[in-house]
């Protein structure tokens, strides 16, 4: 029915772009009727009608947290579409003006990230966390002049979530291994949108006005509708700071000050010899010479965000059949021993602590902690260890697996009954196995970090690079 559904909307698309042409409807607004849109609008309209709908779609069949997160993702797309049609007809504004514009999208991402951090209980947190990894792939807009490998780049931070999305649903439930098709297919189609469009950066109109915050009114499509926003998203949270927030408009203007080449030193005082210290030792006790032009530019420090995260209170709890161990530091006797084998171990941003788990339980993962000791006896499943920072994990019984990613500093103390653990590892350094001798004595193994590849006439083979020491 889904596919149905999508299939119609593109027929329409290509019907209304039809008449439009038939109509004589120019390239673009100055070329048409006044409902007329630019050729990469109307493929931006195709995108919408397409990947973009049905992922809400699969989302609302899904219902819940992964329902209410994609109206917030097609509140963003349209809010971004409306950049374009103003982009189609208005020159390039300064780059204080493009900051104004990008606000909406850059508000939308925001929220879409917060929604995720708020409910890190849900049932659907690795769908919220693919989501929320890969939506700053909508500040490509600030993006030059390679917008599109910038797309291809937090398309692969999504991957991480969407593939344990198919682990846990590929044998139970089709609509999630159809969900993730769909919200991948979106990134995919965006590249290839990029590509044909707007190579390296946003192409703005070359005549027309300049573009301005007040200019940028919500324009009907022509013969395509995007879809009405649905209901407006949660209020942010302020007392959060939610992950993987660095802000895309910051930096895109950062960009646009590095792409000034040789310009950017032109805005630079010329200090004469009278001025500098080290040539006259006068001026050392007076504090150096006043500025008279403008203060330097001074990024905000986050102070405050970094004070809340030490302040939020503590969690050991059994949330369902997930334990929950947040927010622990300085805590070197944290134990979980009443478990049972449906169970789930999950630290998060626990620091200078160790953590014991007894007993056999299902999984166990440790999420951005930092110099964090865990100790468990038997684990049925896996032990996932991400984003962390100089950790320690020691089996005492048995674990089939033990995943390491993007974390740097991670030692792996095996038993005598666990030498038959995988280790996997992606993105991640200074990693070591230790592995038990006679008299109890362990011999620490470098895991390797630095690969070789070759191609032996029919295919690629990659082996381990020696690591010396």
């Amino acid at each position: 029915m889904a596919d149905m559904e999508s299939l119609m909307r593109r027929l329409e698309t290509v019907v209304s772009r039809l008449e439009g042409v038939a109509g004589g409807a120019g390239s673009g607004p100055a070329g048409g009727s006044p409902g007329a849109v630019s050729v990469y609008v109307e493929a931006y309209d195709e995108l919408l009608s397409g990947p973009v709908a049905e992922y809400v779609s699969i989302s609302q069949q899904i219902g819940g947290d992964v329902q209410t997160h994609a109206q917030m993702m097609k509140q963003a797309f349209t809010s971004q579409r409306q950049l374009l049609v103003l982009a189609s007809s208005s020159q390039k504004p300064s780059d204080a003006a493009l900051t104004t514009l990008l606000a909406p999208v850059s508000s939308v991402i925001q929220q879409v990230q917060a929604f995720r951090e708020k409910n890190r209980a849900s049932a659907f947190f690795n769908h919220l966390s693919a989501v929320s990894e890969s939506v700053p792939a909508l500040g490509w807009v600030a993006m030059a002049p390679k917008p599109g490998p910038y797309v291809k780049e937090m398309q692969d931070a999504a991957m991480f979530y969407t593939n344990r999305v198919l682990k846990d649903h590929k044998d139970k439930d089709k609509k999630h291994v159809d969900w993730v098709k769909a919200y991948l297919s979106i990134w995919t189609e965006l590249q290839n949108y990029i590509k044909q469009h707007h190579t390296t950066g946003l192409s703005w109109s070359k005549t027309g006005p300049v573009a301005s915050a007040s200019s940028a009114a919500p324009a009907c499509p022509a013969g395509v509708a995007p879809p009405p926003p649905g209901p407006p998203p949660p209020p942010i949270d302020l007392n959060q700071s939610p992950a993987g927030s660095d802000s895309n408009i910051s930096r895109g203007a950062l960009f646009a000050s590095l792409n000034k080449g040789a310009d950017i030193t032109k805005g630079l005082k010329h200090v004469s010899d009278d001025q500098k210290t080290h040539k006259n030792p006068a001026l050392k006790g007076q504090g150096g010479p006043v500025r008279s032009g403008p203060k330097p530019f001074s990024a905000p420090q986050p102070t405050a965000p970094a004070a809340v995260a030490r302040n939020l209170p503590p969690v050991l709890e059994l949330d369902g059949k997930k334990w929950r161990v947040e927010n622990q530091v300085g805590a070197p006797n944290l134990l979980i021993s009443d478990t049972e084998l449906k169970q789930v171990v999950y630290a998060f941003k626990c620091t200078n602590s160790t953590l014991q788990v007894k007993g056999k339980i299902n999984s166990i993962t440790l999420d951005n902690c930092k110099k964090l000791g865990l100790v468990f006896d038997d684990v049925v499943g896996i032990v996932e260890v991400i984003n962390c920072k100089d950790v320690k994990v020691q089996v005492m019984g048995k674990v089939p697996t033990v995943s390491i990613n993007k974390t740097d500093g991670c030692h792996v103390y095996l038993s005598s009954t666990s030498l038959e653990t995988e280790i996997v590892s992606a993105k991640s350094s200074e990693m070591n196995v230790l592995v038990p001798g006679e008299g109890g004595d362990y011999t620490e193994i470098p895991v390797p970090e630095q690969f070789k590849t070759v191609w032996d006439g029919k295919k690629l083979v990659t082996t381990a690079s020696e690591i010396a020491g």
